[in-house]
């Protein structure tokens, strides 16, 4: 039977990277989205035109119900979930962080933070050994933010961040005897929609001279950390902040 991996958050960037290469890879593929239901649809169109095996659901990872229902269909249609891939993510604007609105800070920390830990939750109780699972692997996505701390542009972003990376650490280890392992990948400039979405088009050229590398990341180099981190081959790590930032 084929494996199933959800990618919250897949419908662009670093999630449509890492859902295609699922794909590749042999995964049946959810693909997630909140919004922007077309760019999800086209994910999966390109995953079924390659033969593989596919589907698009709606559904907000702060909100519970929404979680539940997510895995749910994943499971009814697609097979037994193997993998999730938390990626789901939100920065709000860029600027300082004394102006930053309050109902902009309290949904960085639902979708970052509430999100990852909800569907985590999920995903164990279906992967868990003890619970009769066959066990599984989750991957987070961080940010080189955490240890940039990210002044003048995305402080509450990095903070929320720096919590996943704690929670990866945290329930790595709880879950480690279950047949679970949970990792987390920690991307740095990379060339996805998320730049212009806070308000700067133009950061990527404005910050990439000052990598070691000298140029922004793309999301398939991103996607290729994280379907490592799922595979038998990264079998021995469970707990680990895999950094992909050329060398920031």
């Amino acid at each position: 039977m084929t494996d199933t991996i959800i990618v919250t958050g897949s419908g662009r960037g670093i999630g449509a990277a890492a859902a295609l290469l699922a794909a590749q890879k042999g995964y049946a593929v959810c693909v997630n989205y909140t919004h922007q239901a077309d760019r999800a649809k086209e994910v999966v169109a390109t995953i079924r035109g390659r033969g593989g095996k596919a589907l698009a659901v709606q559904g907000d990872v702060s909100d519970e119900a929404a979680v539940k229902a997510l895995f749910d269909t994943a499971t009814r249609q697609l097979g037994p979930i193997a993998a999730l891939v938390n990626n789901a993510g939100i920065t709000g604007k860029l600027g300082r962080f004394v102006d930053q609105e309050t109902e902009s800070l309290r949904r960085i920390l639902e979708v970052n933070i509430l999100g990852t830990m909800l569907c985590s939750r999920e995903a164990v109780r279906l992967l868990s050994t003890k619970n009769g699972g066959k066990g599984g692997a989750i991957v987070n996505i961080s940010t080189r933010a955490v240890q940039l701390g990210s002044p003048n542009e995305y402080v509450q972003y990095a903070a929320s961040k720096a919590a996943v990376e704690t929670f990866t650490l945290g329930l790595a280890r709880e879950v480690a005897s279950e047949g679970i392992r949970v990792n987390c990948v920690s991307p740095g400039l990379i060339e996805t929609e998320i730049h212009a979405n806070a308000g700067d088009a133009g950061r990527i050229q404005r910050i990439a001279p000052g990598v070691p590398m000298q140029r922004a990341g793309k999301p398939e180099e991103v996607a290729a950390a994280i379907l490592w981190l799922l595979s038998d081959e990264a079998s021995y790590c469970t707990g680990a902040i895999l950094a992909v930032g050329g060398g920031r």
